[in-house]
């Protein structure tokens, strides 16, 4: 006799349950539900976004069901009128059926039901049903307000894939190891970007340091599957808006599209892939990322015009900000330009709200004081000590979200002529530049960025150090009477690209305080000032002719444009990473084209110290300590095989690649940017 010959439906099953990952808190969630017990919900809420997973979660939870004898049915939303008769009549067999699995899939098509469902179908039906309710709205705020359901209702929130599951994810797809990186930076996790970039990227070289751009074929459908149908023109805007701005206000949104603001706003705030946090609200990740795309390829000229709609409003809004509302509003003006010259590297970009940043009051001096040796050693509190006696009125203090204590602190000085000269050596070398180069004229100043200390993440790209450079340019743009600003950084050349893109030119000598060399730039605004600076670094930076360093708006010659790379970007990629695989190899690497580069010769370094503090500076970048980790281990220590290196390290074998690809990634790219800038590449 033959085998059994199945059914298509079947081979269909197989393929689903093969590429099915994560999820495993909510199939708990339904494992107690199913087992039931005094506590046990009788409903569960699925919640969010299109393309985020919740169909492929209510096929997991209709198998679980099937496994421990219930008998399922399903309801799906999109097949169902919305009038109570005929949702009754598609869901009569779980009313009739003991122990039954009522699965409600797409409630959002017929989400006029849901008051009645919640009061009157419910509460009907046998007590020994169990339900899920799936759809993009998160349930009504009067399932909450009422404590009859208190017990009843369990609500889930879904979200996109961690990092691991979304590698695995593409893993279970075939995705070469190789080609993940740059579609993982797109989707952020979320599945069905997941999916279609994968599909899309078939058969294209992904170099792991690239970024990946989607093309139509991709946003189009994610698109259409996250955001649905809109209501009309002005809600696409709306979101257009949000995709472009950091954080998105009623106010903000109104400079667009005018007296519609509160009815867009209050219907974007509701929808499931936009966010909120106590400053406004924000898009998903990949939302953000697929509108700008759709945009920028329908209509590029309506794009640069809403940058700059966007970038006037908020130039206004600084001149005129509260102190509470000012890093905001410079924050969202930063984030237009954020993959312009060296924003993408100097700024972290983290999710709104980790941060806040509060006025300097007396109770904060101990832990200022404490952060201050910390950071920077025990010989910085005297300088810190002396302004805060001085200038209290000139510091900030930023804390970590739900905690009193301060993590940060910054200060950016506005002393009066020759303050600070003789308590203070940064101070000093400041006030001489400008009696050497320009003394102050009566009714002008001078400031000082004087400290950004974050002993975590001391002066490197991260949410607390995105507050204190805002600070420092919202001030700027705020001051009248302004001849000069210093900020005085630690002097191991991780800032100096930044500081020449933004026109701060160093001092001759750094300046040593408490054993450590720290370099001040120096800007004269006698000439230009700040915002008529910032107007022509918008205008390069929109028209792409700003390069990596950006013009000199002020009369001074421009430097020479460095010579062109020997190699191109695809070759010096490649050379990097058989420079990574020779790194224990002295005569192979002394082969390698790059020991010819300019990150070599230039420097009197050995190809091997360069690769070397490559690898030190992964732990500045987000995740870093597992990317140093890996790479030292793949690189500078070895190990016999990637498996045995995994196992050293004590992580799954998919989490070492995923982070062995993110560390060549950022090596590769720190090498490119040190290259064409002629930077040297010292350790962090």
């Amino acid at each position: 006799m033959g085998a059994p010959r199945g059914s298509i439906a079947d081979r269909i099953d197989v393929a689903r349950d093969r590429v099915f990952v994560g999820r495993q808190a909510e199939l708990r969630l339904l494992r107690d539900a199913l087992a039931g017990g005094p506590d046990a919900p009788s409903v569960l809420y699925v919640h969010g976004p299109g393309g985020i997973g919740k169909s492929a979660l209510m096929r997991q939870y209709a198998k679980e069901a099937v496994a421990v004898g219930r008998t399922v049915v399903h309801v799906d939303g999109r097949m169902v009128p919305a009038a109570p008769q005929e949702f009754e009549k598609a869901a009569e067999t779980a009313v009739r059926t003991p122990r039954a699995l009522l699965l409600i899939d797409t409630f959002e098509y017929c989400q006029s039901l849901e008051t009645w469902l919640r009061e009157e179908f419910l509460p009907g039906l046998p007590a020994d049903v169990l339900v899920v309710v799936a759809g993009r709205h998160a349930p009504d705020a009067r399932w909450s307000a009422d404590p009859g359901w208190a017990d009843v209702l369990r609500v889930i929130a879904l979200g996109d894939l961690s990092a691991d599951e979304a590698e695995t994810f593409l893993d279970r797809r075939g995705v070469d190891p190789a080609r993940r990186g740059p579609l993982l930076a797109f989707a952020s996790g979320h599945p069905l970007a997941l999916v279609l970039a994968a599909h899309a990227s078939a058969g294209h070289d992904l170099p792991a340091s690239q970024r990946w751009e989607p093309s139509p074929e991709v946003v189009a459908p994610l698109l259409r599957s996250i955001l649905g149908e809109l209501p009309g023109p002005q809600h696409r805007l709306a979101l257009e808006v949000c995709a472009q701005a950091h954080l998105t206000t009623e106010a903000l949104l109104r400079a667009v599209v005018g007296d519609d603001a509160p009815e867009l706003f209050a219907w974007m705030r509701d929808q499931p892939f936009v966010d909120r946090c106590s400053e406004g609200v924000f898009p998903h990740d990949v939302v953000r990322e697929a509108l700008a795309t759709d945009l920028r390829w329908r209509d590029p000229e309506r794009f640069d015009q809403l940058y700059r709609r966007l970038h006037r409003h908020l130039l206004e809004r600084i001149g005129s900000a509260s102190p509470g509302r000012l890093l905001q509003d410079v924050g969202s003006l930063q984030f237009l330009y954020r993959d312009a010259g060296h924003m993408a590297q100097s700024h972290a970009w983290y999710t709104p709200g980790l941060v806040e940043d509060h006025p300097y009051d007396p109770s904060d001096e101990a832990d200022v004081l404490a952060l201050a040796e910390r950071g920077e050693g025990p010989d910085a509190a005297g300088p810190v000590r002396y302004w805060l006696r001085n200038r209290p009125q000139d510091f900030r203090v930023q804390r970590l979200r739900g905690t009193s204590a301060a993590a940060a602190f910054s200060a950016w000085l506005r002393p009066d002529p020759f303050q600070g000269r003789e308590d203070d050596p940064v101070a000093a070398a400041a006030w001489e530049h400008v009696s050497a180069h320009g003394p102050l004229a009566p009714g002008q100043h001078m400031v000082l960025g004087r400290f950004h200390v974050y002993p975590r993440h001391y002066q490197r790209p991260s949410p607390v150090m995105d507050l204190m450079l805002w600070r420092m340019l919202g001030e700027l743009l705020r001051d009248s009477g302004l001849a000069w600003s210093f900020i005085v950084l630690r002097d191991d050349g991780f800032w100096d690209a930044h500081m020449t893109f933004c026109d701060m030119a160093p001092l001759d000598r750094p300046v040593v305080v408490g054993g450590h060399p720290y370099r001040i730039f120096a800007h004269d605004w006698r000439e230009v000032a700040p915002r008529d600076w910032l107007a022509e670094k918008q205008r390069t930076l929109l028209t792409g002719t700003d390069g990596d360093c950006g013009p000199d708006v002020t009369d001074r010659p421009a430097a020479p444009a460095p010579p062109p790379p020997v190699m191109t970007r695809p070759e010096f990629a490649a050379a990097v990473r058989s420079a990574l695989r020779d790194l224990r190899r002295p005569r192979a690497l002394e082969a390698n084209p790059l020991s010819r580069s300019r990150l070599v010769t230039d420097h009197g370094m050995t190809l091997r110290e360069v690769l070397s503090n490559a690898v030190a500076g992964l732990v500045t970048g987000r995740g870093g300590d597992k990317a140093y980790q890996v790479a030292t281990l793949a690189f500078l220590e070895g190990a016999p095989t990637q498996e045995a290196a995994a196992r050293r390290l004590d992580m799954p074998y998919s989490t070492y690649r995923r982070h062995l690809t993110t560390a060549t990634s950022r090596i590769e790219e720190m090498l490119w940017r040190h290259e064409r800038t002629g930077l040297p590449l010292l350790a962090p």
